[in-house]
């Protein structure tokens, strides 16, 4: 009896001291006000600049976000950089002396906006919403995947784009990278050799010059890596339905992992056409937004492969729901990310609880600082990355490298 006593004394205790603690704690969150942001645009190479996105609270908080590769190929100029400020201001109103949990009010409030208004509206809706959810880890002090239902696992398959690091573009020069980046853990990669095709209407000598070079690299690479690493190629929206068709099936015996936007994504009918005829699975999807506009591809099973990319896509809160509806249609997920190691910190936070999560893209080798731009830096282990324990997103801005860069 005694025995009993004491065990419901202590029993007792300790739900004594958790609801002593938890209202303390809950009852300051809403103190916490967002009051400012900040646009860092870090100047990785000629090519590539990332727009790193810091939202603050009144409590010094400061939650991260990404908003690089809203340009496309026009890439991110001075000029760039002050369209994307003037698009996070218009959103950063709607949180403005807000609490960094209110991302619900936010979404509803802003996701109009960001449908009407293209890729740069996009972006710049899912750099805030990124943020929100980094301050409301950091605040409540728990991982980010908390919030998604926690984590399955607790490190995340990843693969080598070695597109940007290719120099040069010939089938030795992707042969060399994709060496390098297999020796350097990565068990899968991923090129873009068909960069540069020729427009439409273009000659017919220099269209199949430019797909006997983009195989040749494709051949080359697989040649370098081996049988046992898996490799996946990006033709980038070049092809039409024919050429999509001729060009895998040239590309057949080098064992593609997936075969990625043949066409543009929003083309279901010519997606669908080109899948029934080919043996290598579609992926596709970089830029869709919302569920809305990854549903067709899912539904009507034109990929078998969706690529949600946390910067464009509507953020964290947006992909968990693509990911959902795409895994009732079995498809699985393979986030796009060739940016930089916020939008790679925010992403594997959502992969971590994520089903039908099939593996992540790290831009790799682009530049050799990358790694220590964050804190903790980013570590890759045999092609793996760790979900962190830590609040948030459990990283913060290298202020004195970032400054170094800075656009």
């Amino acid at each position: 009896m005694y025995r009993r006593t004491e065990g419901l004394s202590r029993r007792s205790l300790l739900f004594s001291s958790l609801a002593l603690a938890l209202p303390q704690k809950l009852g300051a969150i809403p103190n916490h006000r967002v009051t400012r942001f900040e646009l860092l645009p870090v100047r990785a190479t000629e090519r590539t600049v990332w727009l790193m996105f810091r939202l603050w609270t009144d409590a010094g908080l400061s939650g991260l976000g990404e908003a690089s590769d809203a340009f496309g190929f026009a890439g991110t100029t001075k000029q760039n950089a002050q369209r994307m400020e003037a698009e996070l201001r218009r959103y950063f109103e709607l949180v403005k002396g807000r609490s960094p949990l209110d991302i619900e009010a936010y979404r509803a409030a802003g996701v109009g906006v960001a449908v009407a208004g293209g890729l740069l509206s996009a972006t710049a809706y899912s750099a805030i919403e990124q943020a929100l959810w980094d301050l409301a880890g950091q605040a409540l002090e728990v991982p980010v995947y908390t919030f998604f239902g926690g984590a399955v696992r607790r490190s995340l398959r990843v693969y080598a784009n070695i597109n940007r690091a290719t120099k040069p573009r010939t089938p030795a020069g992707f042969a060399e990278t994709a060496r390098r980046a297999v020796a350097d853990g990565f068990r899968a990669i991923k090129a873009a050799p068909f960069d540069g095709f020729p427009k439409a209407g273009s000659p017919s000598s220099e269209i199949s010059s430019a797909v006997d070079l983009g195989i040749a690299c494709t051949a080359a690479i697989r040649e370098a890596v081996g049988p046992d690493v898996e490799v996946m190629i990006d033709c980038h929206s070049f092809f039409d339905v024919p050429l999509a068709k001729s060009v895998a099936s040239r590309l057949e015996p080098y064992k593609l992992g997936w075969y990625e936007e043949p066409v543009a994504p929003e083309k279901t009918e010519e997606l669908l056409e080109i899948r029934r005829y080919i043996k290598q699975p579609i992926a596709g999807g970089e830029i869709l937004f919302g569920v809305k506009g990854f549903a067709p591809l899912c539904r009507r099973k034109a990929a078998g492969i969706i690529m949600p990319d946390v910067k464009h896509c509507g953020g964290l809160l947006e992909m968990s729901h693509i990911a959902a509806m795409a895994g009732a249609d079995d498809v699985t997920v393979a986030p796009h990310n060739p940016s930089g190691p916020v939008s790679t910190a925010a992403t594997v936070q959502i992969c971590a609880g994520m089903k039908n999560f099939r593996i992540l893209e790290l831009q790799w080798g682009e530049v050799a600082w990358r790694s220590e731009l964050v804190i903790p830096s980013e570590t890759f282990v045999r092609g793996s990355i760790e979900v962190p324990q830590r609040p948030g997103f459990g990283i913060q801005l290298n202020d004195k490298l970032l400054s170094a860069h800075l656009l």
